[in-house]
């Protein structure tokens, strides 16, 4: 975890069962680049998953919703 001074740079592998091929992973990562806070997404389709980097104001939790909210929803 990097730091920015009193913020923690956050990074999680989320594992999305309902991955199936590269559109899909586009799919993720352009629903996730429009959250603010959100660093980096990077997918990998064979293994169905996918790395977050963010930093505040987004949460875990709201990473989360918006998996679940376009129908690939984290483990």
């Amino acid at each position: 975890i990097e730091r920015k001074g009193d913020n923690a740079m956050e990074e999680k592998i989320f594992t999305i069962n309902n991955i199936s091929c590269g559109h899909c992973t586009n799919s993720i990562k352009s629903e996730l680049a429009d959250v603010d806070g959100v660093v980096a997404v990077e997918a990998e389709p064979g293994a169905k998953e996918v790395t977050v980097k963010w930093d505040t104001p987004v949460t875990e939790d709201q990473i989360r919703n918006v998996l679940a909210e376009i129908n690939y929803p984290a483990a």
